[in-house]
């Protein structure tokens, strides 16, 4: 998936105009709270368990490389092989050579975001590699040459005729909307691909040091075939997917489908260590790990960055973000989305390429109160905001850059912040009209165009402090 996050406005505008998808994401965002929240009333330890889950994330942050070393020499005891890819391209050009060595011309995939994020279907066409996604949402987009807009539900700005044409059109089947027939109609068409693949390729939940393990959850049953049917299983792993103890698992496995789908376990979780052993009827002859970095190294390296590596992929925070649940997940333009995308993408793209989504946020603090493991989202968001800035000031010319150093100056010191307020209120009021701004130049003119602006007051409110 190309990243685009740079089109935020106009494809939010777009998303904003579109009726279906804005029904589709109420939906389904309120599904999932609705969801989220019962899980978690059931439990009475439910906020000691997110101090837990927190604690486990940021030891493993803590400990990264000694944790990474532990799983590569678990990993390898067992029988599997163990590549540290630098960036995507050279997880790609590891899993494609691979493929060329053993023969393979078919790969079955499950839902993977890392996968995505290095745009791994690409490159195993270009290597003449057909990948195939097995997880229905993935499937029904792969088959439409269209991308995901959710981490648990890539497929949730499609609705259910869309979905019937799309079958009509590419599977041959004639047309309904009954569900369980387009779901038996997807099954038959992939059953087949897992028992035709040499290979089957994963992500991974987690990655546990102290085993071995590696752990995913899904609810459909397609992970199960893709790693036991073909010969060949590669799990491609982000490095900060890494926990110390397989005990651990006890926390996180009851705080990832709770927080993600509120279901109280989800309906498989696939615990996979290395290939098969002599005498078990199923299972890979070889099991490879990809040990992606692609930039976490250096989210890694910044003291205040680093939280956004504590994430599980849960989702919560995108179902009660006032963001996404009114663009969807392609304004976000790459594979994260919501407010933990609005974090990771221009950490790991860059500040210029994702400068617009630190930004789409109203710093409400919900994405806070969802996350499992208490990641301070919107203090990362402001984070983000200010390398953008730096970015601007720093890399460009023009009115940006001189903007942004004019208002640093009068930021500096209290009497310039005094005198700087005292113009914008002069300048507000002479365009003002009655009590409300109506005319104003530049962006306050989008602002004021769905709102209700006051003038501001002749005093501020630092002058009847005390008064």
């Amino acid at each position: 998936m190309k990243p685009t996050s740079t089109r935020f406005l106009p494809v939010a505008d777009a998303a904003l105009d579109s009726a279906q998808l804005q029904r589709a994401l109420t939906t389904a965002t309120g599904r999932f709270t609705a969801g989220r929240l019962a899980a978690g009333a059931e439990l009475a330890n439910w906020q000691s368990l997110r101090n837990q889950g927190r604690a486990i994330r940021e030891e493993a942050i803590h400990r990264l490389d000694e944790l990474l070393l532990l799983l590569e020499q678990n990993v390898r005891a067992q029988g599997g092989e163990v590549f540290w890819a630098r960036d995507g391209v050279e997880a790609c050009t590891y899993i494609t050579d691979l493929a060329h060595r053993r023969g393979v011309t078919l790969a079955v995939k499950s839902k993977s975001m890392t996968t995505e994020e290095i745009a791994l279907n690409d490159a195993l066409d270009r290597a003449g590699v057909t990948p195939i996604e097995t997880d229905l949402g993935e499937y029904i987009l792969q088959l439409a040459g269209d991308t995901p807009s959710h981490f648990l539900a890539p497929a949730v700005h499609w609705n259910r005729d869309q979905v019937a044409q799309l079958f009509v059109d590419k599977l041959g089947i004639p047309w309904t909307q009954d569900v369980g027939t387009l779901t038996r109609a997807a099954r038959a068409a992939l059953r087949r691909r897992f028992l035709e693949a040499g290979m089957g390729i994963t992500g991974a939940n987690f990655g546990v040091a102290e085993t071995g393990t590696i752990v995913v959850v899904e609810n459909e049953g397609n992970v199960r075939l893709t790693t036991s049917a073909p010969a060949i299983h590669v799990a491609v792993m982000g490095l900060e997917k890494v926990i110390p103890r397989f005990e651990d698992l006890e926390v996180l496995l009851t705080l990832l489908p709770r927080s993600a789908t509120g279901q109280r376990m989800s309906s498989y979780v696939s615990l996979l260590n290395g290939r098969r052993r002599p005498g078990e009827p199923d299972g890979p002859t070889e099991f490879h790990l990809v040990l992606l970095d692609n930039g976490r190294s250096r989210i890694l390296a910044d003291p205040e960055g680093r939280e956004s590596l504590y994430c599980i992929r849960c989702a919560a925070c995108l179902a009660v973000c006032p963001v996404y649940r009114r663009v969807g997940g392609h304004a976000y333009g790459w594979v994260y989305q919501g407010p933990i995308g609005a974090v990771l993408t221009p950490q790991y793209l860059g500040p210029e390429a994702g400068a617009p989504l630190p930004f789409a946020s109203s710093l409400c603090g919900a994405c806070r109160d969802a996350c499992p493991v208490k990641i301070d989202l919107p203090r990362l968001l402001l984070h983000q905001r200010e390398r953008v800035v730096e970015d601007v000031v720093k890399r460009h010319s023009g009115f940006g850059a001189l903007g942004a150093r004019i208002a640093g100056w009068f930021l500096q010191t209290p009497a310039r912040f005094a005198f700087a307020g005292a113009l914008v209120r002069t300048f507000l009021h002479l365009t003002g009209t009655g009590r409300w701004l109506r005319n104003v130049p530049g962006p306050l003119r989008g602002w004021i165009a769905s709102r209700d602006l006051p003038k501001p007051p002749a005093r501020p409110l630092r002058d009847l402090v005390g008064k």
